[in-house]
């Protein structure tokens, strides 16, 4: 792997108040960065790259089918290579997230409180951090397999050797439940530095104890995770987002820098290369759904999705609407919506400790997801109310009732709706011309550069998974 360096967005910010709009102060002229710029530049960077409609960075929204290509069809017909964007989400992931959370914690370690109560606050801080770096990986292991983790952020080593992808997760989990022990409630962390929960300590919780409930379902099917898989969601789900007050959120802001990245890269660039995609929007005209005007615009009053893989005349298509596409626009890491998903699958599955049926919290997630989007309560009890949604008629098993609201609700977070498709196997993708469904992805392959730099850990974890193609499918991925 290549040297890491630290300040790529760090030196752009200084931040004392909850919004973005302290990062617009120059630092640059600071002899010193503080560890708690440094956690707020890495924190921002986590949520652009999650949230980047840049497809040399960001390709899930098309593995997802959530968009389509109109006219470069490359990444829609799964040519991932063609723009190396396994190697640049990669690259990203672990220089401006993961290695700019770890410069963070050292920085931060390296100064000594004057008190108790700055040393509780200053170990709040630490475990907030380790949450942060934990869902990052979360996102690398549930993406590659096999990763650097143990030795990945480490300088003097620039041929980490590769962790197992079980141990990885297993590691993650414990983690989590460290730092959840570990946060104290009674003093607060990093207070405006923090953009997303101004140092709530209580909201983190909260936030890890959902992600140890999504990574323990994640990895619950497979027979030698599922022991402490089964610990993580029943030590969690007791204490996890509860209200969209709680989301996992990045407010944006309407000027530059601090834009959303959807902006960027569709307005302000003024590109028309994506289109919602037909296996989107098809299923939502199915079920008249609430949320398209929301999602998309219409097209003489229909809603016309692209036909995936296929390209797509611009002008004669639904578009992405105006509301994601606004520079302002927030972006969701997790959600409520999300979380009563999972916890419906829980009570789905039986033999976990989860109060509540799961069509009670399946009604919930569908409930919050049209609510958060701009829809009213009646119309997600009228919604619920069709024999096609409501769970108790709805077509099919647990997993492809709940599968498919919940891709529906996790639209414009491309990674986890193509990780839930992943899982449970719904909805039915489309196919492109002239593949077929064991063509699309379920995995991203290792870059090319861990291929020429780190050739002996990478043909090691490459044996180690099967092998390095996108149909290689991870361990929790048993079907």
């Amino acid at each position: 792997m290549k040297k890491i360096f630290v300040y790529m967005s760090a030196l752009l910010m200084a931040s004392s108040c909850a919004k973005l709009d302290s990062l617009n102060s120059d630092p640059k002229k600071a002899l010193d960065v503080p560890g708690e710029m440094v956690f707020t530049s890495a924190e921002k960077n986590l949520f652009d790259l999650m949230t980047s409609n840049n497809v040399n960075l960001n390709v899930f929204r098309l593995l997802a089918q959530q968009q389509s290509q109109v006219t470069y069809l490359d990444e829609s017909r799964y040519d991932l290579a063609a723009r190396n964007v396994p190697q640049f989400f990669w690259h990203s992931m672990y220089r401006d997230v993961l290695k700019d959370l770890d410069q963070a914690r050292i920085l931060i370690e390296g100064v000594a409180p004057l008190s108790d109560d700055q040393a509780v606050i200053k170990q709040n801080k630490l475990l907030i951090i380790d949450i942060a770096q934990v869902y990052s990986y979360f996102v690398l292991v549930t993406a590659f397999g096999d990763i650097p983790y143990t030795s990945a952020l480490t300088t003097e080593n620039l041929s980490p050797a590769y962790d197992l992808q079980r141990t990885v997760y297993a590691d993650l989990l414990a983690r989590l439940k460290k730092d959840v022990d570990g946060l104290k409630t009674t003093h607060g962390s990093f207070g405006g530095q923090d953009l997303v929960y101004a140092g709530n300590v209580a909201q983190w919780i909260k936030f890890a104890n959902s992600l140890r409930l999504k990574m323990g379902l994640v990895a619950l099917d497979d027979q030698q995770s599922a022991a402490v898989a089964t610990t993580a969601i029943n030590e969690s789900a007791g204490n996890v987002i509860a209200s969209q007050a709680d989301n996992f959120r990045l407010k944006y802001l309407p000027a530059q820098p601090n834009t959303n990245p959807i902006w960027v890269d569709l307005v302000q660039s003024n590109r028309a290369d994506y289109v919602p995609a037909n296996t989107l929007v098809n299923l939502m005209n199915s079920v008249s759904d609430p949320r398209r005007p929301f999602y998309f615009t219409a097209v003489g009053g229909q809603y016309v999705g692209g036909t995936y893989g296929s390209g797509a005349d611009y002008e004669t298509t639904s578009h992405i609407s105006a509301k994601v596409t606004a520079a302002d626009f927030e972006a969701l890491l997790i959600d409520y919506s999300e979380v009563e998903f999972a916890l419906a699958e829980a009570a789905a599955r039986g033999g976990l400790t989860v109060t509540g049926t799961a069509a009670e919290h399946y009604n919930n997630g569908v409930t919050a997801s049209i609510t958060y989007w701009g829809g009213t309560v009646e119309q997600a009890n009228t919604y619920l109310a069709q024999a096609s949604v409501a769970y108790a008629t709805a077509t099919g098993t647990w997993q492809q009732k709940i599968g498919t609201q919940k891709y529906i609700a996790l639209y414009n977070r491309g990674y986890d709706a193509w990780t839930e498709w992943r899982r449970l196997d719904f909805p039915v993708f489309n196919v492109p011309t002239g593949m077929t469904y064991a063509n699309i992805p379920v995995r991203l392959t290792y870059p090319a550069s861990e291929q020429n730099l780190n050739k002996n850990n990478y043909e090691a974890a490459a044996k180690s998974i099967g092998t390095d193609t996108y149909g290689t499918k991870l361990f929790w991925n048993t079907k």
